[in-house]
């Protein structure tokens, strides 16, 4: 088979492979249960993914488009798939900015980017869970960093910092707007940035051993 080699060009930190603004989120979701495939396949096919470009494989799926439509569609594809007392995880990088990146296959000019909302906006339920966030191209990241973690802590949403991550805990509607406050900010001032972020639902009690 003949291999097929990758080519990105002139790419380098400052200099986005969109001009279109374009926000991308690449995500799994991990319920702990011998019914995942039902939880998983319903909880997508439910998504409203008229405002986002989406595409499902056998590893992951992703939502692009419009800031505030992409993380419409992901919070949906989680909050759908909730179910009590099963313990799940959604771990999802949100990129913005990539070199790599293209302009193709976009859907910025629809209007009403939040078309889940309506579906979602009564489901909550506590979570915990960490993010890191990458400002790429930047001579004052620790700065920018810090600006959205000490946010998350007046927010209560921040619950400690430790090794590669911040911790967070609370609500899950809580979460997901503080971590769109996160994309947002950062994304006026830095080109190109990915934030890694994992959230835990129906966590097992009891202590660590």
């Amino acid at each position: 088979m003949e291999k097929k080699y990758v080519d990105y060009g002139s790419c380098a930190a400052g200099k986005p492979g969109t001009t279109k603004e374009i926000t991308g989120a690449r995500f799994n979701l991990s319920p702990m249960s011998d019914d995942f495939e039902r939880i998983i396949l319903n909880a997508i096919k439910q998504v409203d993914l008229s405002k986002v470009w989406a595409e499902t494989d056998h590893i992951s799926t992703v939502y692009r488009g419009r800031e505030e439509a992409v993380f419409d569609a992901l919070k949906a594809a989680y909050l759908l798939a909730y179910e009590k007392g099963t313990h799940m995880t959604l771990e999802a990088t949100i990129s913005k900015g990539c070199p790599g990146d293209r302009d193709s296959d976009y859907t910025l000019e629809f209007e009403n980017p939040r078309i889940n909302q309506k579906d979602t906006q009564a489901i909550d339920f506590p979570v915990i869970g960490k993010y890191a966030l990458y400002p790429m191209g930047s001579d004052n990241y620790m700065a920018t960093i810090a600006e959205v973690v000490n946010e998350g802590i007046d927010r209560g949403v921040v619950t400690g910092s430790g090794h590669y991550g911040t911790n967070l805990g609370g609500n899950v509607q809580d979460l997901f707007d503080y971590l769109e406050y996160v994309s947002h900010t950062v994304g006026k001032t830095v080109s190109h940035y990915i934030i890694q972020f994992t959230l835990h639902c129906n966590v097992p009690e009891g202590e660590i051993k």
